[in-house]
This record gives C-alpha cells, sequence and structure tokens, in this order.
C-alpha cells in the first residue's frame, strides 16, 4: 500500500524518538536525521502534518505517579511537546522548509493557536504544520491527539514513527519469538490488545477510516521508503 503523492499525511513521534541515545532531553543529531526524512517526503509533493509526543522531557503520567495532580502532570506534558515541536521547526527551517508551529493551548507570543482553516491553509500553501498541545485537554495521550487532528485536517494516514518496524504479537525486544503483521484490521488489533497505540486513537482511526502505518522512524531514511511501499512497515485499517 503506498500513498499517492500530494496527499495529506499525519506523521506520529513520540518524544523519545528526539532523544537519540541520550537517556533524557533533546539530541539535535537524531532531530536533524528525522527533519532530513521529513524533508524527503516534502521534496515527494505530500503535505505533512506532524504531531510530537513529550516523553523525553515530561510524561504526564510519569508525573502523577511520583505525586503531581494528574491534571497539572498532563498540561506540564503538553507543554513539553511545545519545546519539542519549536525544536523540530527550527531544524526544519534549517533545511530551508516553511514550517508553522499551532498549539492547542494559546500562547501566541510562541506560536499559532490551533484552528483547523488555518492549518490546512498552511499545509495547501507548501508548509509543514507541526501540531503541539495534544488535544488541549488532559486524561488524552498525543496518539488520541494525532488521530483527532488527522481527522479534523482530512489526512489521508497517519504514520507512526517507533523504535521497531511495524506491529507484533508481542514486543520483539523481549520476545524474539514474536509476529509481525505485514497487513492487521483495527479490529483485531482491539481484540488482541496490541500496545502500540492507546485504544482512544485506534478506535477513531477506525471510525473515520484512517489508515495507520507504523514503521521505524530511526532508520534513515525509511519515511521515503514506506511512502513508495517499500522498507518494513505494517498497515491496519479496516479491511
Amino acid at each position: 500500500m503506498t500513498v499517492e503523492k500530494r496527499k495529506r499525511i499525519m506523521l506520529k513521534l513520540s518524544g523519545e524518538a528526539l532523544m537519540g541515545s541520550q537517556k533524557f532531553g533533546q539530541d539535535p543529531d537524531t532531530i536533524l536525521s528525522i527533519c532530513q526524512d521529513i524533508k524527503e517526503a516534502w521534496d515527494m509533493g505530500y503535505e505533512i502534518a506532524v504531531v510530537v509526543g513529550a516523553g523525553n522531557i515530561c510524561r504526564g503520567a510519569s508525573a502523577a505517579a511520583i505525586g503531581i495532580d494528574r491534571i497539572s502532570a498532563d498540561y506540564m506534558g503538553m507543554l513539553a511537546t511545545v519545546m519539542n515541536a519549536l525544536a523540530m521547526q527550527s531544524t526544519l527551517e534549517k533545511l530551508d522548509i516553511r514550517t508553522r508551529v499551532l498549539s492547542a493551548i494559546t500562547m501566541t507570543s510562541v506560536c499559532e493557536p490551533f484552528i483547523r482553516r488555518r492549518a490546512i491553509r498552511h499545509m495547501e500553501k507548501g508548509r509543514v504544520v507541526i501540531l503541539a498541545a495534544g488535544t488541549g485537554s488532559p486524561f488524552f495521550t498525543t496518539d488520541t491527539g494525532a488521530v483527532l487532528r488527522a481527522t479534523e485536517i482530512s489526512c489521508d494516514m497517519i504514520l507512526k514513527g517507533t523504535q521497531v518496524d511495524g506491529v507484533y504479537s508481542a514486543d520483539p525486544k523481549t520476545h524474539p519469538d514474536a509476529i509481525k503483521y505485514q497487513n492487521i484490521t483495527f479490529k483485531e488489533v482491539l481484540a488482541k490488545e496490541l500496545k502500540f497505540m492507546d485504544v482512544a486513537a485506534i478506535s477513531l482511526a477506525r471510525d473515520n477510516k484512517i489508515p495507520i502505518m507504523v514503521f521505524n522512524i530511526r532508520k534513515r531514511g525509511e519515511l521515503a521508503k514506506v511512502l513508495q511501499g517499500n522498507g518494513s512497515f505494517t498497515i491496519i485499517s479496516n479491511n
């Protein structure tokens, strides 16, 4: 399965994807590599939206576990996604790609507020849009935020960049005999309780018929390959 040129795609990245080999924070070389991948897709003619998590800086659930109020912890995580978005924007613009950060939490001195029509117009003008601060509400993951935004701005596919090359029956790092799925339905994912995305995100993608492609973002150049139907990936769809 390939995505045709000039189609609109949502790239979902975890905050951990920006750490590289570090245990915390942002690794400039890793961010540059990811942005070079985005540039390759952009050069191929795709309209691109990006949602990035915050696990490299602050994860709401982890902050709550050490005694911070859960709602405050989730807002801390949302603010951390803005930090990651700004780092990616700066790097993309050094690669001569016009980029806009749109946040679900209003902070006009730093970035634009998320307005659906504005985001779509930016992409139509050839700009990469990075959608920060999740849904703007606590208790929702950035996976759910990515699917919600993909639905709102009419993306044709969601590409989830992870540390593995697809969806497996179990964690391949701890289960060497885990089976990799080439194609799997949303119904099967929910029935098997596969954990590559949270249930709310998977259900929302299923209901809005937006396929998800899972691939390894750590492999340089893999994004362009999977968009062409090459490389290694898993497709999740309704059939």
